[in-house]
């Protein structure tokens, strides 16, 4: 039989954990009461010396106490369990698994005595009894995220990552801000799209999705002219299907290239006119080219797909000025300045419209818009050269806006 050297390099350390949290001994807490009370006085001793060996680290002394009370009270499932956790410990995982298995038979119901045979069994490269054992833990505690972890271990490394994406997902809705968990969640959901993709690969080498997929992955790996060319490639193998016109439009404005942006944009919107992306996109970067009359009526409509769109209300606000509608364009300001979690929005807002009553000779008003501009621009001093939204979400833009002063705010 071939011991199983850690496929994951945290197996060790979880079986530590998992043991500390069942207490090395936790099932003697179920054998309190008449079953516990009847139990010799030589045997309770060398489970109480066994429990103090095991929380020691001394494992070769534990399994030493633990024989002592499975000899002397063969039918009690919990020794037995101790036994086999402590061989568990020390690396004897074929003589673990045998004890696990006596504990587990005489007492089906034993939480705990089949996740540990799972893992002895993991050790032992015994894969699909590992998983029988583990399958059956998770249906006696099924609140155990340890647990389903192990499951998910298990079938990822029995090549099911399908079946283990589902178990890892229990395991970390269970426990989210466990970091072994979330590992083994992370590589099992790689996996799945590793094989997704080269299948994907493998039907149609030349598909605009390969070359959407290969966009993305240029994109994650810093590389936009890659990224545009293979987007391109994309656009040319399926030219009407939404979507890819404005992914390219993205990456040409965040690359600074707005004449190709526009005109990826303005295509997206051809293609898809309820495109509330394409459309709030196209309608930012024109009145951010100087092109208020061809933004004003993008905006107003992205506005009415969604009124949550904070970044619209801005850039319609600033085209309605330039084009003289400064009260409408105050108000929609105004609605920039509010927008919740966007304190970079918000400074820009108010500079707009400090500007805007100025314009309007309301100086009170244009004072006020000032100092709250100020106070907010000194919480985003280290914001002057960044990009006012650079997120990856879809409804955000790719554009860059320099930070005003507050010295221009004055003028």
């Amino acid at each position: 039989m071939k011991c199983r050297k850690s496929a994951i390099s945290s197996v060790g350390v979880l079986l530590a954990m998992v043991a500390a949290d069942c207490q090395l001994c936790g099932p003697l807490c179920h054998a309190q009461g008449t079953q516990r009370a009847a139990l010799p006085p030589a045997v309770t001793a060398a489970l109480s010396a066994g429990n103090r060996s095991m929380a020691a680290g001394d494992f070769k002394a534990a399994v030493a106490q633990y024989k002592l009370a499975t000899q002397a009270q063969p039918q009690f499932a919990e020794a037995h369990f101790n036994l086999g956790l402590a061989l568990e410990q020390d690396g004897e995982y074929p003589q673990a698994t045998g004890e696990l298995e006596k504990a587990r038979t005489l007492k089906p119901s034993l939480r705990g005595a089949n996740l540990f045979l799972g893992i002895a069994e993991y050790k032992l490269d015994e894969l699909p009894q590992a998983e029988q054992a583990l399958e059956r833990e998770v249906k006696l505690s099924p609140a155990d995220a340890k647990a389903w972890m192990w499951l998910g271990v298990v079938q990822t490394d029995m090549g099911q990552s399908e079946k283990a994406v589902v178990a890892l997902d229990k395991a970390a809705a269970l426990d989210p801000k466990d970091a072994d968990i979330l590992y083994h969640r992370g590589r099992a959901h790689l996996l799945v799209s590793k094989a997704s993709y080269e299948s994907m690969f493998a039907l149609e080498p030349d598909s605009y999705r390969v070359h959407e997929v290969l966009a993305q992955a240029a994109l994650d790996a810093q590389q936009p002219a890659e990224a545009i060319a293979e987007y391109k490639l994309a656009i040319a193998r399926a030219p009407r299907l939404p979507g890819l016109h404005e992914e390219l439009g993205d990456q040409y404005w965040a690359t600074g290239q707005t004449a190709e942006a526009e005109a990826a944009y303005a295509e997206e919107v051809a293609l898809d006119p309820y495109s509330v992306t394409g459309t709030y996109k196209l309608g930012c970067l024109r009145e951010t080219l100087g092109d208020a009359q061809g933004a004003k009526p993008l905006l107003e409509k992205a506005i009415a797909f969604d009124p949550s769109l904070s970044e619209a209300f801005y850039y319609l606000g600033r085209a309605q000025i330039d084009l003289g509608e400064v009260e409408a364009g105050i108000a929609n300001l105004q609605k920039a300045g509010a927008a919740p979690g966007d304190v970079a929005l918000n400074t820009l807002a108010f500079y707009q419209l400090s500007r805007a009553y100025r314009r309007l000779h309301r100086t009170e008003e244009a004072d006020a818009a000032l100092a709250r501009f100020q106070a907010l621009r000194a919480e985003t001093d280290q914001m002057e050269t960044q990009r006012l939204a650079k997120r990856t979400d879809k409804n955000h833009l790719p554009m860059q806006e320099a930070m005003p002063s507050t010295a221009d705010a004055g003028r």
